[in-house]
């Protein structure tokens, strides 16, 4: 008798999930329940008049391979870009200054240039080389990002290159983010080296070595597709579909329950049947369904960051941009609403029209409320005056849209990981054939999705 599989969710830890189904079991039949129009989640392409735009995601990592698989095995590999190379900034105390040359993520490998950086003063360039003598910092199941890099490295290098760089990727308080929930292979390289820079020096090295394997391939650290990431999605929904995928569309599960060994998922009019369920969507939604579960307590008291894109395209005449780089990222000690910006049309010169400039610029940190405080309009005018300081526009944008993504980056906060893995216990225990995963759980970069939709997958095919 055929199996039959429920998704709930049609973002791409979803489809990705029902891609991998298929890739190892054809024969089942997949259900992906999806309560709006669309599918992609976060992920949004707005193309138009020879623009090429990302609403949510703006790239992947390509080091992280699994996403690049699914391209090529879906007949993308032909339109895979890597982002074009250059400086990136750091805005600190109200200025632009490039990230010294050779660091990963704010931590410095070479010597030459982190001591020629205006950004980090002597004094805290002396604290940094400290780590280079420093016993390794005692933890015993997690701690602070905050924390482990102060402790290494120093407040100064913290506050003004690993903050900007680390904490805009996850929307949370570097002093209350999950190191082991997000980098945790910082600490492993500092245990195996007894120093930070030390670890890293080797990271570096390894980096190299698997850069000269491919002698003539870009050396961009990014990912994109000729039209966008969105295409990424429609070629994947076609590929599942034509392999006999049911997406039902503006179909909201109103609950699911266990029945003599099967799930009944509920939607507004109908019930429908399945051997295993698998839900993909943010712990917003889940919990409607399993919120009176105390394991599920945790969801309930995390909180998530309301984020915005806000993109600006001008005639180039229009622009004055005398930095040559991709964007930069924004300190602390720098008195801005936005996040981060990138100069898009540099990175990235497919999704902009000849003669033209595109800007994307984030808004959003924890605890303020600027995205929902503001109308479309003046959170434009709020991004254009804080830009103002690093750039000039003469006049008003030829457009600019602003994309609101509510509640949509989990925050991890210490002690993250080992709630995830006694409440991924607890479902396995309770709920036999279903799992939960997703950007709740954990990484929420693409790739990190698509990995956690294969892990799940390979769990339920295991019991089914």
């Amino acid at each position: 008798m055929t199996k039959r599989i429920a998704i709930i969710g049609a973002g791409i830890t979803g489809l990705s999930s029902a891609y991998f189904i298929k890739s190892k079991r054809p024969d089942i039949d997949v259900t992906i329940y999806e309560s709006s129009n669309r599918v992609g989640g976060k992920i949004q392409t707005y193309r138009n008049e020879g623009y090429t735009i990302e609403l949510g995601p703006e790239s992947y990592l390509g080091r992280k391979q699994i996403m690049t698989d699914i391209a090529k095995d879906i007949g993308l590999e032909d339109q895979l870009i890597t982002n074009k190379t250059g400086q990136s900034y750091i805005y600190a105390k109200n200025k632009l200054y490039p990230i010294p040359g050779g660091s990963i993520l704010g931590i410095p490998t070479d010597i030459k240039p982190f001591l020629k950086t205006k950004l980090i003063s002597p004094l805290g360039k002396l604290r940094a080389g400290m780590d280079l003598f420093k016993k390794t910092v005692d933890m015993n199941s997690d701690m602070s990002v905050g924390e482990f890099f102060r402790t290494r490295l120093g407040d100064e290098v913290l506050e003004n290159l690993i903050e900007p760089l680390m904490g805009g990727i996850y929307g949370t308080n570097i002093d209350e983010l999950s190191l082991m929930s997000t980098f945790p292979e910082f600490k492993e390289r500092e245990e195996q080296f007894g120093s930070l820079i030390k670890g890293m020096r080797y990271e570096k090295a390894q980096r190299i070595k698997q850069r000269e394997l491919y002698p003539g391939a870009p050396k961009g650290q990014f990912k994109q597709f000729r039209h966008g990431l969105s295409s990424f999605i429609e070629h994947l929904k076609d590929d599942l579909v034509a392999k006999g995928v049911n997406i039902k569309y503006q179909t909201a599960v109103r609950d699911i329950t266990a029945s003599q060994k099967k799930y009944v998922i509920k939607t507004d009019n109908e019930k429908h049947i399945h051997d295993s369920v698998l839900v993909t969507t943010p712990h917003q939604k889940f919990l409607q369904w399993f919120g009176n579960d105390p394991a599920f307590d945790y969801f309930k008291n995390m909180d998530s960051t309301t984020v915005a894109t806000v993109v600006l395209a001008f005639d180039e005449a229009n622009i004055i941009n005398n930095y040559d780089g991709t964007g930069f990222v924004i300190a602390r000690t720098s008195d801005t609403n936005i996040t981060a910006c990138t100069w898009t049309s540099k990175k990235w010169p497919f999704t902009t029209p000849e003669g033209k400039a595109l800007i994307r610029a984030y808004v959003g940190k924890p605890g303020d409320t600027v995205v929902d405080d503001h109308t479309d309009e003046e959170i434009v005018k709020i991004v254009k005056k804080d830009l103002s300081k690093m750039m000039t526009f003469k006049g008003a944008p030829d457009f600019s849209i602003v994309n609101r993504l509510p509640k949509s980056m989990p925050q991890y906060q210490v002690g993250h990981i080992e709630q995830i893995k006694a409440i991924q216990s607890h479902i396995r225990n309770n709920y036999p054939k279903l799992r939960i995963t997703g950007a709740s759980f954990e990484a929420v970069g693409l790739p990190d999705c698509i990995k956690q939709g294969k892990d799940a997958v390979e769990e339920i095919l295991n019991e089914i």
